[in-house]
């Protein structure tokens, strides 16, 4: 398979760098504030817990933790998985050789790689930056083809932040409808919607033939985890998904399991605290950006914990993400990880250290005259 470019960039600084101003997720939970919010069943399961296998599908209690968060889903639906497994085991599942798929882009790499190693043909389906990054469902009606059998989504959008309106979103979920398509919605960034009233339904509440992604990793500041979910009302391909975890992580961690099911037990005060910071620093960035708008320009995210601002310097944002990371310890992560340009970065805001790493970004920008 091809090398996973972000991970790999990541590799080399997310553990010797002081401020992450690229990270996509929310600050980490302590294991003592999150065993704090413990009930008195998921402590006693905490307390009794035993260190060997668990159920290959997830613990029943975690599975309907799980279907709480959907409308219309049944805990028999749930299949716990690690994240990017979830996304291994489904492309797996769902593609065979010689198959289309269209996928949202730029995005996580193994949205579109595991398809493309596995010997399908992708089309990357680009947002308009200029109209608010917005995902045309359009696009979809004119690039669907005889062999097409997958649309995969991101919303809200890593890394640009972008979330559909209802309408466009309908109009996807339709357009797959019409041509009996597969649907593959990663949804690792939901209830992290600045207003709520623009949250989406989740794509396997809407569609029989979707599969969502979702997880502990972004949105409940759990990634240590490795907790995530495949939700889908479709039988046929759940035995299929359910098989394929046996040749993969075939159970989940016990431990891992239990927290989970806290968290969620916890979901409205933790995902509340969360978008608190979310908020305040999404008002130092646009401090931020508007005194650096000579060098910087973004379209302000309506989702998640990442944007993906326009940088306007000749030396691109590979060279700047380079000299951050030497000269300031900052990291950001430039678009040539998403082999997309080299003309922006992947801002994240979701860590509680945003301010001190902006402080001193403002210092590197204005004493090094960057133009």
């Amino acid at each position: 398979m091809k090398p996973f470019t972000l991970e790999r960039y990541f590799a080399q600084y997310e553990f010797s760098t002081r401020y992450l101003l690229s990270s996509s997720d929310c600050d980490g939970l302590t294991m003592q504030s999150l065993l704090e919010m413990a009930d008195e069943e998921c402590r006693k399961l905490w307390d009794e817990l035993r260190i060997g296998y668990t159920e290959s599908l997830g613990h029943p209690l975690l599975r309907q933790e799980i279907a709480n968060l959907y409308k219309g889903v049944a805990p028999e639906d749930v299949l716990v998985i690690v994240p990017e497994e979830g996304i291994y085991i489904a492309m797996q599942s769902i593609l065979k050789r010689g198959d289309h798929a269209i996928c949202t882009f730029p995005g996580y790499q193994s949205l579109y790689q595991v398809a493309e190693d596995a010997g399908c043909e992708v089309t990357r389906w680009m947002p308009e930056e200029e109209h608010s990054w917005r995902f045309n469902p359009e696009f979809l009606e004119n690039n669907i083809r005889d062999n097409t059998r997958l649309i995969v989504f991101n919303f809200p959008h890593n890394p640009t932040g972008s979330l559909p309106t209802q309408e466009d979103y309908a109009r996807i979920l339709q357009i797959a409808r019409e041509h009996n398509l597969y649907v593959f919605s990663d949804e690792m960034y939901r209830l992290l919607e600045l207003d709520a009233a623009e949250r989406l339904p989740s794509a396997c509440e809407e569609y029989e033939k979707a599969v969502s992604l979702f997880g502990m990793s972004k949105t409940f500041g759990m990634a240590g985890a490795r907790i995530g979910w495949l939700v889908t009302r479709d039988r046929e391909l759940y035995g299929k998904l359910a098989a394929y975890k046996d040749y993969t992580t075939i159970c989940s961690s016990a431990p891992s399991e239990i927290l989970s099911l806290i968290g969620l037990r916890n979901r409205d005060a933790i995902v509340e605290r969360h978008l608190a910071r979310v908020r305040r620093n999404l008002g130092l960035l646009d401090e931020f950006f508007a005194a650096h708008a000579d060098l910087i320009e973004w379209v302000r995210p309506r989702a998640g914990t990442i944007a993906f601002p326009r940088y306007k310097s000749k030396d691109g944002a590979y060279a700047l993400c380079q000299r951050l990371v030497r000269e300031a310890e900052i990291m950001l992560l430039p678009s040539t990880v998403y082999d997309y340009d080299d003309h922006h970065v992947r801002v994240g805001f979701g860590r509680e250290n945003l301010p001190e790493g902006l402080e001193k970004f403002d210092k590197f920008l204005q004493a090094n005259h960057c133009r």
